[in-house]
């Protein structure tokens, strides 16, 4: 069984850092594509980032050229470094990672970022 454990997440101000990191567990799995996806109060889970195996990446145009994904598949992880905070970034972030070009079938259980004004 593979388990997607999230860290880093915590409290900063605007403007400031945080890198969240995401282990897959259970076994070593040539993924496809890892991805962060993230849920404020109230609010959809959205996308944030993605980067495949060919090391490809795409953005939320809300998070474009502030956040930067990467991944180590040696170590079986996804990270996400998230540059120039802003209030609105503020919500639980997940990791996510397919076997398959199509649809995430593993889901982390989320770690919280806050950002305060």
């Amino acid at each position: 069984q593979v388990q997607l454990v999230e860290s880093g997440g915590g409290l900063v101000q605007a403007g400031g850092s945080l890198r969240l990191s995401c282990v897959a567990s259970g076994r070593t799995v040539n993924w496809y594509m890892m991805g962060w996806f993230r849920q404020a109060p109230g609010k959809e889970r959205e996308f944030a980032a993605r980067i495949d195996r060919s090391l490809t990446t795409y953005y939320a145009d809300s998070v474009k050229g502030r956040f930067t994904i990467s991944r180590d598949n040696a170590k079986n992880s996804v990270y996400l470094q998230m540059n120039s905070l802003k209030p609105e970034d503020t919500a639980v972030y997940y990791c996510a990672a397919s076997t398959n070009a199509s649809k995430y079938n593993y889901w982390g259980q989320g770690t919280q970022v806050t950002v305060s004004s």
